[in-house]
């Protein structure tokens, strides 16, 4: 048993109390393996009544051998033996049904947990994956379901050896207290202040050994992954760091066997009251039947029974208290994953509107602004921006200038702080997000691969529901052509190594095409390209911007860049400063205001002064 830091600084955990728990815990398994309950039950019955079983066996043994009856006696000590040895096979046959099959299906439950765990987590609204009090829950919620004597499983495991322990206690108590009530008054005692060490033990550990050696692991774990990490092979032998790094990790194992060998000690002084508290129980429990046998005439029968009931009342009295510690820090986990199951997270969608069928839509900007959590700054200010149907524009301006944040908005995965944004003159709030995502095909700087066949990633679906020649073409429209053509399986060719042996991984410009053919598969009516191309170099972003442009014809676009010679063939271009929007216009009419837009254009164009078209083809390196 150890302790468990609550996290009550959180404001999203909560408290639940251990019956809630247990109530929990119990309808968990019950809906997603209702057996288990049976046989958990079977179980602990069977090994409570084992516990004190051969104690009563034997009293009716030497009562029957003490009777001397002869032939009548050994017909009656066979049938007893048989009984007993019939009652004692089913007891653990019942218990070793109930072992082999329960362990499996605490994990089922805890699996099918998991399963809420993930569904949770991808049903939370983007915005909610930047809070800390968010992601501190879920992390915790995760830790809940790790399996062993921890959280969920944890209760589960535990709830059926409390049972047992409680089962044996109240079963032996009555019979303990028939012998002499003070034995039991003794035995409590005995058991309670065995128990208290134990904590102090558990306690101390904790303090002046795991507490400390908490960043000693980390360390530790550290200097073992570079010695053996190959990206830091070269380092290490260029510069001789074998002296360094050997130093370093000795130091550290040094610390971490001191503190081991407390812990030891710590334990070895545990063992050695328990071993005495252990003798004094047996003392006393012989010594009241040593008087029950003189003063009572007790027989060696009855001493036999009581001596089994008073060592397995005071063993399951022990164990019930170890155990139960255990449980609470287990239940205060399952406050963890529950308070993240019962996070109110998702939108009342209850009162939505449809979203409209329509060959374009109108999107437009009303006062819009936006600031992060806990940030004094709005990141995005006073924002009136319309998108027209069919329009292509272009978002620019520098690093922190709100043009991501903004994107952000449009694709509603952040909602406004102030203002609103409406659709077709409706405010996007009043539509279900699931129904409002699919207006959009996003491409976004940074592409996520997913373990996935080539396939399933552009299609963003499983191999059984997309359609194949789709991907296809939508593959060869974005560049992938040649780089399918080089793979033995082409596009159903499985992605990363990660799961597949014959996986393979994409170059950082083969990574953005692949996103841009998400896109065309998609096939949503407004386009959005967060800065997609940074991988490819100047010209071909160019030219892929040009290339794209035409693929999606008549469709809505909103392209962000850096670099402003990119986007010079869009409608319209929003330049954006400090949060707000400092200009907007095409091209020619921002070039023609020379003001900041042309400012930086013509910083940038300096690069391309010697193109041999005399145009300003190309990228510069972000401004």
């Amino acid at each position: 048993m150890s302790d468990y830091k609550e996290s009550k600084d959180n404001p999203l955990h909560r408290e639940y109390g251990i019956r809630s728990n247990t109530r929990y815990i119990i309808r968990k398994m019950a809906e997603y393996q209702p057996s288990v309950l049976f046989l958990m039950t079977l179980g602990l019955a069977a090994r409570s009544v084992l516990s004190y079983f051969w104690g009563i066996f034997g009293k009716y043994v030497i009562d029957i051998i003490q009777s001397g009856e002869g032939a009548s006696g050994e017909g009656a000590l066979i049938r007893l033996i048989l009984i007993a040895g019939g009652i004692a096979a089913l007891l653990t046959l019942c218990t070793a049904v109930s072992g082999s099959k329960t362990w499996y299906r605490f994990i089922y439950v805890r699996m099918n947990m998991i399963n809420e765990r993930i569904a949770k987590v991808l049903d939370l609204r983007y915005e909610l994956l930047e809070k800390p009090d968010v992601l501190d829950v879920a992390e915790r919620a995760s830790q809940a379901t790790g399996g062993n004597d921890n959280g969920v499983e944890g209760m589960m495991r535990l709830m059926s050896q409390l049972g047992e322990s409680g089962l044996t206690v109240i079963v032996t108590f009555a019979a303990v207290t028939v012998l002499d009530p003070r034995l039991i008054v003794a035995l409590v005692v005995l058991t309670v202040v065995q128990f208290l060490y134990f904590r102090h033990i558990i306690r101390v550990d904790k303090e002046q050994v795991w507490d400390k050696l908490s960043g000693s692991w980390r360390t530790r774990h550290y200097m073992e992954r570079i010695t053996q990490d190959f990206d830091y092979a070269k380092d290490i032998r260029l510069f001789n760091l074998k002296d360094f790094l050997t130093e370093k990790y000795n130091r550290v194992n040094a610390f971490f066997i001191e503190r081991n060998d407390y812990h030891h000690k710590l334990w070895l002084r545990y063992n050695f009251v328990t071993a005495a508290a252990g003798t004094a129980i047996k003392a006393l429990v012989y010594a009241v039947l040593f008087i029950a046998v003189l003063r009572k005439d007790m027989s060696v029968g009855d001493f036999t029974m009581f001596l089994s009931f008073s060592l397995a009342f005071a063993g399951a009295l022990m164990n019930f208290l170890q155990r139960f510690g255990d449980y609470k820090k287990a239940s205060l986990e399952t406050d963890d994953f529950r308070s993240f199951i019962d996070l109110e997270t998702a939108d009342d969608e209850r009162d939505c509107v449809p979203l409209p069928e329509a060959e374009a839509y109108e999107i437009e900007f009303k006062d819009v602004s936006y600031r992060y959590p806990k940030s004094e700054k709005e990141a995005l200010s006073h924002l009136n921006l319309k998108i027209r149907p069919g329009e292509k524009i272009a978002v620019v301006g520098l690093n922190g200038a709100g043009k991501t944040t903004m994107i952000k908005l449009l694709l509603r995965l952040y909602d406004p702080t102030e203002g609103h944004i409406t659709l077709n003159g409706t405010d996007i709030r009043k539509f279900r997000r699931a129904e409002y995502y699919r207006l959009f095909a996003p491409v976004f700087q940074n592409v996520e691969i997913f373990a996935f066949l080539m396939s399933e990633n552009i299609a963003m679906r499983r191999a059984g529901a997309l359609d194949a020649d789709k991907a296809g073409r939508a593959a060869r429209e974005a560049g992938l052509e040649e780089r399918i053509a080089s793979l033995a399986k082409g596009i159903e060719t499985p992605l990363t190594k990660i799961v597949e042996d014959d996986g393979v991984d994409l170059s950082g410009g083969e990574k953005q095409k692949l996103a841009l053919a998400r896109a065309l598969y998609k096939g949503a009516k407004i386009v959005v390209l967060d800065e997609p191309t940074s991988a490819l170099d100047a010209i071909a972003e160019q030219a892929l911007y040009e290339r794209f442009d035409g693929m999606i014809g008549s469709k809505s676009a909103v392209y962000i860049s850096h670099r402003l010679a990119s986007t010079r063939f869009c409608d319209r271009i929003a330049m954006f400063e400090e949060g707000r929007l400092a200009e907007f216009g095409s091209h020619d009419e921002l070039m023609a205001l020379d003001g900041k837009y042309a400012a930086m254009f013509n910083v940038q164009a300096q690069y391309y002064r010697d193109n041999p078209e005399g145009t300003e083809s190309g990228v510069a390196a972000d401004a």
